[in-house]
């Protein structure tokens, strides 16, 4: 008589397991999270294979297989590698089945390229691929269940497989329903050793949850090879694309996107559109941040208005809360600017995210630029980073961002002390907050 399966409960949200029921999930201390399910026995021993010696390894380079969309193979690092898992992660809407359609679609020119589908039927994905110009030579297959798709890429061997998406899919094994913690990492797991396998490259897409985060066990982003991130604003015509892993390349990358009504468009020159600013505006400063090896002038925003509340807000979009934080203690505390009785908004244009520390400077001209009423000198950038001391440091890779202001044609940048001349730009070198504050802000237009 076989033996029973085993029950043990799984947090949602964590993965955490326990062998009985809890109200609170010991790993993250949520509530309500746990769930059973069913596990197999034991298989039985499996036998020993003989290691192999290191050097003796053959490497022969692969050759990535190009997806036909500019921006994406950017930030995969020049494309898709074989035999590589790689997993897709955006909020509803934001056209994660746009983009990997008019790749696939590109793909089937020359390689086989298959989609399967579980969350779309067959006529819906046809629909979608006729507003786009056209379906190609991709294959389609409507499926949930996780055996037959294993067994179907084990059997075809296409060059690329879209999977669409990794939480729809099922195992009859595990008793659980799809989605669950259980699933979505017998999923990834199956999938990672069938790529592996039979040489196909595979893109997962997934869910997130409120947070932005891929939904699911944390051990689904520890399996993949590459983990890009789909952002922007339904209500925004441009997207953003980042890598926040990747095995085969650079995770400083960034490809930018615009919808349009015959799907997403490749941005190659984003500058042109983030980087524009009005002439003698109050409280708008231009940084120049470097996104891998691209560099990219944004539009910085500011408003600084009076507060009667006892703690006032610090609010960014698009900027970390805790650096915008720290931001504007350096000014209150080193450049003079009082901000103690006011709330400071921060907005970057475009729905763009601004994560490195070059952008410190643009940031805290365009709050100083909000707090006196003076506008940021007529053509001028600004990168560098800020100390708490108030000293600025030199940021990575000057030139590209010299490069970069020259070409959208701007007069000036204002800079840490030891960045060198470049062209027909005006460097304003400050080693204080305190002196860029005064080498960038038009203090002859300074509201009294």
């Amino acid at each position: 008589m076989a033996k029973a399966a085993a029950l043990q409960h799984a947090c949602t949200e964590c993965g955490y397991t326990t062998g009985r029921w809890l109200g609170r999930c010991p790993g993250c201390g949520s509530f309500g999270t746990l769930v059973g399910e069913r596990l197999n026995a034991p298989a039985g021993a499996t036998p020993a294979r003989p290691p192999l010696r290191l050097v003796d390894v053959d490497v022969e380079e692969a050759r990535r297989i190009p997806t036909g969309v500019t921006e994406l193979d950017r930030v995969l690092g020049g494309g898709l590698v074989p035999a590589s898992l790689v997993l897709l992660g955006g909020e509803p809407g934001v056209g994660k089945s746009t983009l990997l359609l008019t790749a696939l679609r590109a793909i089937s020119a020359n390689r086989r390229a298959l989609l399967v589908t579980g969350e779309e039927s067959v006529a819906q994905v046809k629909l979608r691929a006729e507003r786009l110009g056209g379906a190609g030579d991709i294959e389609i297959l409507a499926e949930t269940e996780l055996e037959t798709v294993c067994g179907t890429l084990e059997g075809e061997r296409p060059d690329v497989c879209v999977i669409d998406s990794v939480q729809t899919l099922y195992s009859g094994e595990i008793g659980s329903a799809p989605g669950s913690v259980a699933q979505v990492r017998e999923a990834a797991s199956q999938l990672l050793r069938t790529a592996k396998g039979a040489g196909v490259a595979t893109i997962l897409v997934g869910h997130v949850t409120k947070d932005g985060a891929v939904a699911g066990p944390r051990v689904l982003e520890h399996l993949v090879d590459c983990v890009l991130q789909f952002e922007g604003d339904r209500h925004h015509a441009h997207r953003v694309l980042r890598a926040t892993k990747n095995r085969f390349g650079s995770t400083n990358e960034l490809g930018v996107f615009e919808m349009t009504g015959h799907g997403l468009v490749g941005v190659p020159d984003p500058s042109e559109i983030f980087g524009r600013t009005e002439p003698g505006e109050v409280g708008a400063a231009v940084a120049c941040t470097l996104e891998g090896t691209r560099p990219l002038l944004l539009e910085v925003q500011a408003l600084v208005s009076p507060t009667d509340l006892a703690l006032p807000r610090r609010v960014g979009t698009g900027v970390d809360p805790k650096r915008l934080a720290m931001i504007v203690a350096v000014l209150a505390r080193h450049a003079g600017v009082a901000l103690g009785q006011a709330d400071v908004f921060v907005n970057v244009a475009g729905g763009v995210r601004i994560d490195e520390p070059g952008a410190d400077l643009a940031i805290a001209l365009a709050i100083a630029s909000a707090a006196r009423g003076a506008p940021v000198r007529a053509g001028m950038a600004a990168f560098g980073e800020i100390g708490l001391t108030g000293r600025l440091r030199p940021a990575a890779q000057a030139e590209r961002r010299l490069d970069a202001c020259e070409k959208l044609g701007l007069a000036a940048v204002v800079a840490p002390s030891g960045t060198s001349g470049h062209g027909r730009l005006r460097i304003a070198q400050a080693g204080r907050l305190r002196e860029a504050i005064r080498a960038g802000l038009d203090a002859g237009r300074e509201e009294t």
